[in-house]
């Protein structure tokens, strides 16, 4: 991470008996683009509003580049806001609806003129200033939105679900439009989203949050490779959570319903029960019944174009899933045998 812009330090919330936010902390570089990711209720749009200055923490401290905010409200901050609906406004124009805050500001018009242009085309809507906002595609009003939270130059900018209204195929395109504006303007973005590939495709850093904390910080990488807990496993990506117990032999051995399994580096005690999350890309399946590996059946079949996802039944336990470059080749009821390599899971020691 580079040098922090925006420093959360133990802030928490509480509506009546709801606790919205539990002694949060986590820092945004300059320059980052960070997520906030989580089911509804986690806290992260509370988190994102008290950076705003929506809504005032009961305690802790957000500061932005060593500035405290507390107290200042949010037209003070150097903070921009995008709202999940846009609210754009329908009887200005393009132009009139990114020039907004300029005018706001007190602005020259010539000053509001040339920051129009300047955001029109890094947006890729040069020409269309005059455009109203009721001739424009979904993907347009969400650029107009952006270009009309940018154009002030905010030190940070805040996203509120901002692709949730798109279809999925332009959801993606424009995914990569942001992470490119987000790097050429070099403003700190940061993105409240419950969408795990959103989170994933988009941030340097995610933030997972469950209840009103923090569960884990990292990039997105660490976060679905190595989740810290398994809620973090379970809500990221898709995962095989296997309950087991720890058996100490010659080496380290997980004991599944359906088998042993050689883990790596496993520091709980022999006895202990505990939980392997195992993703199924990390699953080999050969077809027939092979020595040294895990005998199933497959259950069910779903092509998926550069994979195919298969549930495979194992003796009497619930079906694994195995993603598969090769799965097509196979069918319901194939006998298939699974392998679990050491380093292919995460264990943890508690449900949690």
């Amino acid at each position: 991470m580079t040098e922090a812009l925006l420093s959360i330090c133990n802030v928490s919330k509480r509506f009546g008996a709801v606790t919205a936010l539990d002694d949060v902390s986590l820092d945004v570089g300059a320059g980052e683009f960070f997520a906030l990711l989580g089911p509804s209720g986690c806290g992260k749009t509370t988190l994102m509003r008290a950076v705003a200055g929506f809504e005032t923490p009961d305690a802790g401290r957000i500061s932005l580049a060593g500035r405290d905010l507390a107290g200042e409200p949010p037209y003070r901050r150097p903070v921009n806001m995008m709202f999940q609906s846009y609210a754009l406004f329908p009887h200005l124009d393009v132009a009139g609806n990114i020039g907004f805050g300029l005018k706001q500001q007190g602005r020259s018009r010539a000053e509001i003129e040339s920051r129009v242009e300047e955001l029109l085309r890094i947006m890729q809507m040069s020409g269309l200033g005059a455009r109203k906002i009721e001739q424009l595609s979904g993907g347009q009003k969400q650029r107009v939105a952006l270009a009309r939270a940018l154009a002030p130059g905010p030190s940070l900018l805040l996203l509120d679900e901002p692709l949730g209204a798109l279809d999925r195929q332009l959801r993606e395109d424009t995914q990569f439009q942001l992470k490119d504006i987000q790097r050429r303007l070099n403003t700190s973005f940061v993105i409240v989203t419950h969408d795990q590939d959103e989170a994933l495709a988009l941030a340097d850093r995610i933030a997972v949050m469950r209840a009103g904390r923090i569960e884990q910080v990292g990039a997105p990488a660490k976060i679905y490779r190595r989740p810290r807990t398994r809620f973090v496993a379970g809500f990221v990506g898709q995962t095989n959570m296997i309950d087991g117990v720890i058996e100490n032999g010659s080496g380290d051995w997980f004991v599944a319903p359906f088998g042993r399994i050689s883990v790596a580096s496993c520091n709980l005690a022999a006895g202990a029960k505990a939980t392997l999350s195992v993703r199924p890309e990390n699953i080999e399946i050969m077809r027939g019944d092979s020595i040294g590996g895990i005998l199933g059946v497959v259950d069910d079949v779903a092509f998926r174009g550069e994979s195919t996802l298969l549930r495979v039944r194992v003796n009497a336990s619930e079906p694994l899933l195995v993603s598969s470059t090769k799965g097509e080749n196979l069918a319901k009821d194939d006998v298939v045998t699974l392998h679990i390599a050491p380093d292919a899971g995460t264990l943890f020691a508690e449900d949690r």
